[in-house]
């Protein structure tokens, strides 16, 4: 999605016309093992990834650190993962369609305490395209379209010690600020929103950093299932990094992608009904770099 904010800027800038946004990843051959050590250097690799730490022991950490200052237990980030592969059933493009409880949640093998394998998303394969243009040349060349009507982007401390709060990511909250301030919106506007949910814990995060819910309420919203599909606000319909995959390299173009589908009526089974406003949070590593766009439908 950083790809994706370069060429919008250039075509906002009027430098061109039209782009191609792509992303690609082929990652399943090499094997879990050797993958997770490899993606562990895009940590903060001097203080956490050469001492041993992984990404699902640093999303573990903040899960913990959640557990410990909210009203959360491990069945409520359970849900989350119930609910996403619930949105991924009726997405013929899911890595993962399959249907899981909760008790399958929490009877799957531990990865790092407390998440276990189906809290977190799979490594996947994976390519996506979108193609972005000025509203003239748009209407030049037909076909539907939405409106890119926000962009903004954040940074924080890749290591999680560089934090003021292990649960919260600063990046996703700078970068929201300035999508929302540019699309002239609050997040009580935005229909649905495809986050970032590496692992469960991430998603209840992303979804209070985004403004959705206030700090330690995005939990009690899983409860209350405010976050399923057709719900207050509909987060991951198109099944998430959980479900739909993670092929790092294109998920946040493919995050684009599904905006696309469900903001001109090509989501099928899957559609959020009568959205306007759709979102999307993509970030690296633990949160280091996060970019956040609004789109419109036209």
């Amino acid at each position: 999605s950083v790809a994706f904010r370069e060429a919008f800027a250039n075509v906002a800038a009027g430098f061109y016309d039209c782009l191609i946004v792509s992303g690609v990843e082929k990652v399943t051959h090499t094997g879990t093992d050797w993958t997770t050590t490899y993606f562990a250097y895009c940590s903060d690799f001097f203080y956490e990834g050469q001492a041993g730490a992984s990404f699902p022991g640093l999303f573990a950490s903040m899960a913990r650190a959640y557990l410990t200052e909210f009203d959360a237990t491990e069945e409520d980030f359970a849900k989350v993962a119930v609910k996403n592969h619930q949105n991924g059933l009726l997405n013929p493009k899911a890595h993962l369609q399959k249907n899981i409880t909760i008790d399958d949640v929490m009877n799957s093998a531990v990865v790092a305490s407390p998440l276990k394998l189906y809290d977190c998303c799979p490594f996947s394969d994976g390519a996506s395209s979108v193609v972005l243009c000025s509203e003239k040349f748009a209407k030049a060349h037909g076909g539907d379209y939405v409106e890119v009507i926000g962009s903004g982007r954040g940074g924080s401390p890749a290591a999680l010690q560089g934090r003021e709060h292990m649960t919260t990511i600063p990046s996703t909250k700078i970068a929201a600020k300035a999508a929302y301030d540019m699309a002239g919106i609050t997040a009580k506007d935005v229909d649905f929103a495809e986050v970032h949910d590496c692992f469960t814990i991430a998603e209840v995060v992303d979804t209070e950093d985004l403004g959705f819910f206030g700090k330690g309420q995005g939990i009690q919203a899983i409860r209350e299932d405010r976050t399923k599909l057709n719900s207050d606000i509909s987060i991951n319909p198109s099944g998430g990094l959980k479900s739909k995959g993670h092929p790092i390299g294109a998920t946040g173009v493919g995050q684009v992608a599904e905006v696309f589908d469900q903001l001109t009526g090509k989501a099928g089974a899957r559609t959020v009904k009568d959205a306007k406003i759709g979102l999307t949070h993509n970030f690296g590593a633990t949160g280091a770099s996060c970019a956040v766009h609004v789109f419109q439908s036209v």
